[in-house]
């Protein structure tokens, strides 16, 4: 085997156990809350960026925009999203969070980033600096992938 093809089952195996970690370690608000993993990160994405369209969550979740429409349908009808048209263009939705949903998501967002920390202080200081190196590479694998998508 080559290099970058160790480096794409490596990359797939190290992402997704580093990100169910972390919501472990954090533990489950959301899964307390009775929400998916695909609304629990819709919620995630709306708390940080609210106003934002369906569509862009869509486009940004990397998911279709009829399944994204079927997760805003849900999480407002649980009164965890609110959905509102967009005074300059009303065929456009734009999503903000509920106060119980950003209760939930700062909750959330808080567990993760002190237990996330936690972990990153245990790191020595070359070790801390690879790991920035690889983030920056990681950001332009990301935005490589985003510009071929259809």
């Amino acid at each position: 085997m080559d290099l970058r093809t160790d480096l794409v089952a490596e990359l797939f195996g190290t992402v997704g156990r580093f990100r169910r970690t972390v919501r472990r370690a954090a533990g489950a608000s959301f899964v307390t809350a009775g929400l998916t993993e695909a609304q629990a990160e819709l919620i995630r994405l709306v708390g940080r960026q609210p106003g934002i369209s369906v569509s862009a969550a869509a486009a940004e979740l990397g998911l279709a925009a009829n399944t994204t429409s079927t997760l805003v349908s849900k999480l407002s009808a649980d009164g965890l999203l609110e959905r509102t048209p967009d005074p300059g263009d009303r065929r456009v939705g734009r999503l903000e969070l509920t106060a119980p949903a950003q209760r939930i998501a700062d909750e959330s967002r808080a567990a993760r980033r002190a237990a996330l920390s936690e972990a990153l202080d245990e790191l020595d200081d070359a070790d801390a600096e690879a790991l920035a190196a690889g983030m920056r590479v990681l950001a332009e694998v990301t935005t490589k992938l985003r510009e071929k998508r259809p």
